[in-house]
């Protein structure tokens, strides 16, 4: 539960901190079920005058963002990794790192690629809800820098953001003004922040374990804090498990890895009493055509690459035993992601228990549901 003084401090502390001015524009596309478009699109662009346009339909996404040509514009890192996916199709990547060497030549490029996925006025660009280190690095090349942010539903998302010229990939910034923040013993990153919550509705005993004696809020995510108080998350605490040979595994960082291939959509890496963790996997709407007809193995093939290549980063008490490719498509209605469009673990894991037996004695990198 918010009232209005908290909505207000975090609305026009964002305003502020970025210079929102009258007369930007913002595309609308997230449920307003998100902290971060209540927080940005519906509050913050009445008090600083912002023109907003909405997205029609999925179907029409890219249409809708080259009519709004936003000059702010914040999204999840599945879909900037979906324009990068969009104009890998139309120029494979070693032919556009080559166009990029060239001086006058990379500056038309940039600007021919950015005016057709209609981002040629962005002047802000944000994302969040996951590490995209890589998305970063590749966007900077075409002179869009992309800023992390922090926040929760719980402090109506005021808490951290990164600053032009202030990006540190993989960190997602400082506390935003009036937010106080801390790391606790047991690495629990906790908050203080002037967008608190007054508490969950009709649940005192819940909100009075939120906080903290001095009033932070438990964020119940780990983390950790560079020499310039940038802020890197590291993890959940509760969704820490524990494999059959008694070692500790948090699933977050592994399943961001996974989140950069083209093909998955959708992760979550599990394992509790298991010998080895393991990944299921959701692929997107291209993929899972590319595998329901002849081209199952390109795309075995190409997971198999990627498993290796996460295992060769991981301890060997995170390495995956396998991927599972599965057949559901997950989704708000069916139960498998929040009204936020995170994964529900706990409904995920409980629906392919009864196929570990057989994907684990299968003794194969990648298992079809």
């Amino acid at each position: 539960m918010h009232t209005f003084a908290p909505i207000t401090r975090a609305a026009l502390g964002v305003d502020a901190r970025f210079a929102v001015q009258p007369g930007e524009r913002m595309l609308s596309q997230h449920p307003f079920a998100h902290v971060a478009e209540r927080l940005v699109v519906e509050c913050g662009t009445l008090y600083a005058g912002v023109e907003v346009y909405f997205v029609d339909a999925l179907e029409t996404f890219a249409a809708d963002l080259r009519r709004a040509r936003p000059t702010l514009f914040f999204t999840v890192p599945r879909l900037w990794q979906k324009f990068q996916v969009g104009v890998f199709s139309k120029l494979p990547p070693a032919k556009l790192e080559r166009l990029l060497r060239i001086p006058v030549v990379s500056w038309l490029v940039r600007r021919k690629i950015l005016r057709a996925l209609g981002l040629d006025h962005v002047k802000l660009a944000v994302g969040g809800s996951a590490p995209m280190p890589e998305l970063l690095a590749w966007y900077r090349r075409l002179g869009l820098e992309l800023l992390e942010g922090y926040g929760m539903s719980e402090n109506f998302g005021y808490s951290h953001g990164n600053e032009l010229g202030q990006v540190r990939p993989g960190y997602v910034g400082t506390p935003h003004v009036g937010v106080e923040s801390r790391i606790a013993d047991d690495g629990e990153i906790q908050v203080k922040s002037p967008g608190s919550m007054i508490g969950y509705f009709k649940d005192p005993e819940l909100t009075a374990g939120a906080f903290t004696a001095d009033g932070f809020l438990k964020t119940g995510d780990r983390g950790e804090v560079d020499a310039r108080g940038r802020l890197k998350i590291t993890g959940r605490l509760k969704e820490l498990f524990k494999t059959s040979k008694g070692k500790y595994v948090a699933p977050a960082p592994i399943e961001n890895r996974f989140a950069h291939h083209p093909f998955v959509e959708a992760v979550c890496v599990s394992g509790p009493s298991r010998p080895q963790p393991y990944a299921l996997v959701m692929l997107g709407a291209d993929a899972r055509k590319l595998a329901d007809g002849d081209g199952r193995p390109v795309v075995e093939a190409s997971l198999g690459e990627h498993l290796c290549a996460i295992n060769a980063e991981l301890d060997p008490h995170e390495a995956l035993a396998f991927i599972a490719v599965v057949k559901d498509v997950w989704l708000i209605e069916n139960g498998f992601l929040t009204p936020t469009m995170k994964i529900k673990r706990s409904a995920i894991e409980l629906a392919y228990e009864s196929e570990l037996d057989r994907w684990y004695t299968a003794d194969q990198q990648i298992v079809w549901q």
